[in-house]
């Protein structure tokens, strides 16, 4: 499960070739916001060029399409690529972009890989049908766009971005619901700041989201770092995965841990999806 996406301006051939090794766990390479009307095709061939270079180790490589863009940016895909990110995702343009990954699948012939969706709520109308974003087809997990959504919405995010705490919420939810990977959070925008991208990183780690977008490659180690459980947090979890099996051997639903703290089923879930975090971030 990745924990960084590290977006990559798709015009930029200097950057691509460097981004491999920048320490993101994925790279997503930008066709949209990154890349001006004018640059559009330029950007098409220079990700198309590196794809069909990639070598099959390194981090997972996505490509952000324009949503008013599918069949032209669909077309730079190769086996090298995970999947898409989708902006301003709603149920009808996944099904469309379902339909132009099928297609793109059945180009690239046997041994193609099943082309996956990140998803990404930047609309009124994503956030009123998270749930069912959510469960459309191919989406791995959602991604939250705040700086659209503040336009579109007309809110004035004060630096705690509390303004974004029900949407952040339902994203959340949504995700769990569907039972598809937690989501991935907003980048943040000020850049020599590490301790406000910590900060803000773990407010995203409490709040259910377990990976980050960075717009930095020095952004990158904090994001990753933050969400890694710790030597001590994996050793607690490992302990009350342990204390449960003791108990469930003796035929009991519950237990107790070394501190006397009962155990149930709520807080066994909790300690296997650090184990599952720590064990991803280790591969």
């Amino acid at each position: 499960m990745a924990r960084s996406y590290l977006y990559v301006p798709g015009d930029r051939a200097d950057l691509l070739d460097k981004a491999p090794g920048r320490g993101a766990d994925a790279l997503v390479l930008d066709l949209e916001d990154a890349v001006i009307a004018a640059r559009k095709e330029q950007a098409r061939e220079t990700v198309g060029a590196f794809l069909a270079a990639a070598p099959q180790t390194g981090p997972g490589l996505w490509v952000r399409i324009n949503s008013d863009q599918i069949e032209a940016d669909i077309a730079v895909l190769s086996a090298a690529a995970v999947g898409i990110w989708v902006p301003k995702a709603e149920p009808n343009l996944l099904h469309e972009v379902d339909a132009a990954l099928t297609r793109a699948e059945r180009r690239l012939g046997p041994g193609a890989p099943t082309f996956q969706v990140v998803a990404l709520i930047e609309t009124a109308r994503g956030v009123l049908t998270a749930a069912q974003v959510a469960a459309a087809p191919r989406v791995l997990r959602l991604g939250i766009g705040e700086a659209d959504l503040a336009g579109e919405l007309g809110l004035q995010p004060g630096a705690d971005r509390a303004e974004f705490g029900p949407i952040r919420s339902q994203v959340v939810v949504a995700s769990a619901a569907a039972g598809i990977t937690p989501p991935v959070g907003p980048v943040e925008t000020t850049l020599r700041d590490a301790a406000r991208l910590e900060q803000t990183t773990r407010a995203l780690l409490r709040q259910g989201f377990r990976a980050r977008t960075a717009i930095h490659p020095g952004q990158l180690a904090v994001i990753n770092d933050v969400f890694t459980p710790t030597a001590a947090e994996l050793a607690s979890a490992r302990a009350v995965l342990e204390a449960m099996e003791r108990a469930e051997r003796r035929g009991s639903g519950v237990a107790t841990d070394a501190d006397g703290r009962l155990l149930d089923r709520a807080v066994v879930r909790t300690a296997a999806e650090v184990v599952r975090r720590a064990d991803a971030s280790a591969g």
